[in-house]
């Protein structure tokens, strides 16, 4: 497998012990990680096998070689990350909720390394030059006006290179706020508008199409926890109408009954065959994992995305029906870890795939 390149910024992820409130756990003792969408990318798919590696630029200290350790203990691919004088890490504080009080996120991003360096400073040519598929998502143009004319500059070498190019939409309403009297929807739509001509993947969760494209499926309110998950098939045609470069489009598929109780799976439209496929299937019907004993949602659509682009990449995973199955199996597993990390193996996602759920000890 060539590599896997994803671009974006990784942070320091702080978690409350237990479930408690940020008023309850701080002063104290807290728990801290690394973390980020593009980074929680490269990990799956390294655990799976595969070649990643990581492009962001990140303070010249002592911590940013910490987190490089422990990505390289995770056979992540890291020399191209930049070691800069500019900015900082960029923090985020977790409350994991419980029953129907939700998980609650909070952001200290301002000025992250990341967000301040200009794209032409990454060596785009030598980064792609052994690659085959570049990822980045919605949130990294988010962050800043330099971040997003980054993001623009590389899918547009990684194209020119020849890369498989894919974004997860990853609409966040908090970070898009660098263009004043914009509102974030707005500003969203029209930076990702920029993005999208270079894309030939795109990924999507069941509100981002209507957040960034302005594409919603009939019957489903995301907020009531109804989904009309046969709705989607028309979301992902009408986002290759608009942007025809677009070769497939994977939507997760998300019912929220309580912090803790969701029901999960996934569609990936072909759109050289017009055909959406959805995972996972039960007689021959969509019927979604019933995940009732959250342990940490946060990630769980990162981890869809690199097992997706894994599958895709692996030619006896890649049939369309067989890459969303693994996907959805995967990002499934991923609720039951705690962190942003999907540290499932190929074998277990596979397991998974063929039944193998009940959860009874491996011996």
């Amino acid at each position: 497998m060539k590599p896997v390149v994803a671009f974006g910024e990784i942070m320091i992820r702080v978690d409350m012990p237990g479930h408690r409130r940020i008023r309850q756990a701080m002063p104290g003792l807290v728990e801290v990680s690394f973390a980020g969408a593009e980074a929680n990318v490269a990990v799956s798919l390294a655990n799976f096998g595969g070649s990643a590696r990581l492009v962001t630029a990140l303070p010249d200290h002592s911590i940013t070689e910490a987190c490089i350790s422990v990505l390289n203990g995770l056979n992540v691919d890291t020399r191209y990350i930049l070691r800069t004088k500019e900015g900082r890490f960029g923090l985020y504080y977790v409350e994991t909720g419980a029953n129907q009080r939700p998980s609650t996120v909070v952001y200290d991003r301002e000025r992250a390394s990341v967000s301040l360096v200009e794209g032409d400073r990454y060596p785009w040519p030598e980064i792609f030059g052994d690659a085959a598929w570049f990822h980045v998502t919605g949130i990294t143009p988010a962050l800043s006006r330099q971040a997003a004319d980054a993001v623009r500059l590389a899918t547009a070498e990684a194209q020119k290179a020849g890369l498989t190019v894919s974004c997860d939409l990853n609409y966040r309403s908090r970070l898009w706020n660098w263009k004043p009297g914009v509102s974030p929807s707005d500003l969203a739509r029209e930076t990702m508008r920029g993005v999208l001509p270079n894309i030939h993947v795109v990924i999507a969760n069941e509100e981002d199409a209507a957040m960034v494209l302005g594409i919603r499926a009939k019957d489903t309110d995301v907020e009531a926890g109804k989904l009309a998950a046969d709705r989607y098939p028309e979301v992902a045609r009408e986002i290759v109408r608009r942007f025809p470069n677009v070769r497939q489009v994977a939507i997760t598929l998300r019912e929220s009954f309580s912090a803790t109780h969701n029901n999960w799976g996934g569609m990936l439209y072909d759109a050289s065959g017009d055909a959406p496929y959805f995972a996972p299937l039960r007689e021959g019907r969509y019927t979604p994992y019933e995940i009732r004993s959250i342990v940490d949602r946060v990630g769980g659509g990162d981890a869809f995305a690199g097992a997706l682009i894994f599958a895709l990449s692996t030619p006896d995973l890649a049939e369309p029906s067989r890459a969303v199955a693994f996907a959805a199996a995967a990002s499934c597993l991923a609720h039951s870890i705690h962190g942003d990390f999907n540290h499932s193996s190929r074998k277990e996602v596979e397991a998974l795939m063929s039944g193998l759920g009940s959860g009874r000890v491996v011996r």
